[in-house]
Parts: C-alpha cells; sequence; structure tokens
C-alpha cells in the first residue's frame, strides 16, 4: 500500500524542492571549479559533495515511498493508534507514521513516526504498562492504554 494522495502531494513537492536545489548547488559547484582557487574553495567543494549525496540518499528514500516501499524500521506498522497517559497525566491519541511527509496538516502533535524513539519504545509493550523513551530534555515515561494495529477494529 502506498501513500495517501495527500501524502504523495507532498513527497513529489519534496523531490521537486530537492532536485531544484541539487541543479543550483552543481551550477555553485561548476562556477567554484571554474576560479581554479585556493585549499578553503577545496573544502566548499566536499561540502557542496556531501550536500549532494545527502540530497541524491533523500530523492531515493522519497521515490521508494512513492513506490509503495514501506519505512525500514523495526518499530510500529504505519497506522496504528495508540492511547497513553502522558507524565502529566493527559490522555491522549497518537497515530504512527512511517517518515514525516505523511503527517497531515493540523495533526503534528497527535502523529509519531515509527522510528522515533517513542515509536521504537512502543514496540512489544501492552496495555497497562509504563515504558521509557529519551527526550530532549531526557528521559520520559507513558502509560500505554490501548495500541490499536491497522485493520483491527
Amino acid at each position: 500500500m502506498g501513500p495517501s494522495e495527500e501524502a504523495r502531494a507532498r513527497l513529489e513537492d519534496e523531490i521537486r524542492a530537492l532536485r531544484a536545489r541539487r541543479r543550483e548547488l552543481l551550477d555553485e559547484l561548476e562556477q567554484q571549479r571554474d576560479w581554479a582557487g585556493d585549499r578553503g574553495d577545496s573544502s566548499q567543494e566536499l561540502q557542496g559533495g556531501d550536500e549532494l549525496v545527502a540530497i541524491d540518499d533523500r530523492i531515493a528514500e522519497l521515490e521508494w515511498r512513492l513506490a509503495g516501499g514501506t519505512a525500514k524500521t523495526s518499530g510500529l506498522p504505519p497506522g496504528t493508534e495508540v492511547k497513553l497517559r502522558m507524565e502529566h497525566g493527559t490522555v491522549q491519541t497518537w497515530r504512527v507514521v512511517a517518515i514525516p511527509e505523511e503527517i497531515a496538516p493540523g495533526a503534528e502533535d497527535t502523529s509519531l513516526t515509527s522510528d522515533s524513539p517513542l515509536g521504537m519504545a512502543l514496540v512489544n509493550s501492552r496495555p497497562g504498562q509504563t515504558v521509557t523513551y529519551s527526550t530532549p530534555n531526557g528521559e520520559a515515561e507513558v502509560e500505554v492504554i490501548e495500541i490499536r494495529l491497522p485493520g483491527i477494529g
């Protein structure tokens, strides 16, 4: 199963932007070569080459997703819904996605990626269990209330 039409459009937009940036970067690198400059220029060329590799890798990943590939992770499957009691006591329902581009606009606060620290911590967890995961501010805990895998009511 491939991405939704909305996710597909976001993926295609990102691919277009990456290809445009790639063309700009190639033009910049070509101009630098024409100047035959000093060691600082060589350093800039290396950085540009690194950026080109990163852009090519990201384009390949996005094209793979458009073709129906799934996340290369052992996390919860995309489409899973998890209901969690957060540390501050509120209960929140989260939807698991494979990649950030699948998060619908406005759903950023209720979505998590399968390979995020929380997404990975929830693998093999059960209702009633408390799981710990890493955040930028240190360790956090949540209580698992419910996990609904995709296609299971």
